[in-house]
């Protein structure tokens, strides 16, 4: 249910769900707001070996999802644009295609594997 709530003369558009309600009341005088006791941040990620990809091109994962398919194999010649691979992400299928002309000298994933956001993909040499 969407309200529009006017507080301090500016208009302010509030969508509220359904849920557990929780009664506020609200006083003329002003209250003092305390700071929020700071949120601990999460432990820094551990650091990732780099991965010799050689004198080839890598090829990385441009976001975090699922391998759906694999349209290359090792030693496979490729052109720029071509099809390298579908990464599946919130139902959504990502194609992966070569930046550069070469060869697949390495393919650095399975089907149905799990990557992350800059995982080593493929490798065009």
């Amino acid at each position: 249910m969407k309200y529009i709530v006017n507080l301090n003369g500016k208009k302010y558009e509030v969508e509220v769900e359904e849920g557990s309600a929780t009664l506020l009341s609200v006083s003329d005088a002003p209250a003092a707001v305390a700071p929020a006791a700071p949120v601990p941040s999460a432990p820094a990620a551990a650091p990732v070996a780099p991965v010799n990809v050689g004198s080839g091109t890598p090829v990385l994962a441009p976001l975090t999802g699922s391998v759906l398919n694999i349209a290359v194999s090792n030693g496979a010649k490729v052109k720029a644009g071509d099809l390298l691979l579908i990464i599946e992400a919130m139902k959504m299928e990502n194609e992966i295609v070569a930046p550069v002309d070469g060869t697949v000298t390495q393919i650095a994933v399975t089907k149905g594997a799990q990557v992350n956001t800059d995982d080593l993909l493929v490798v065009i040499g």
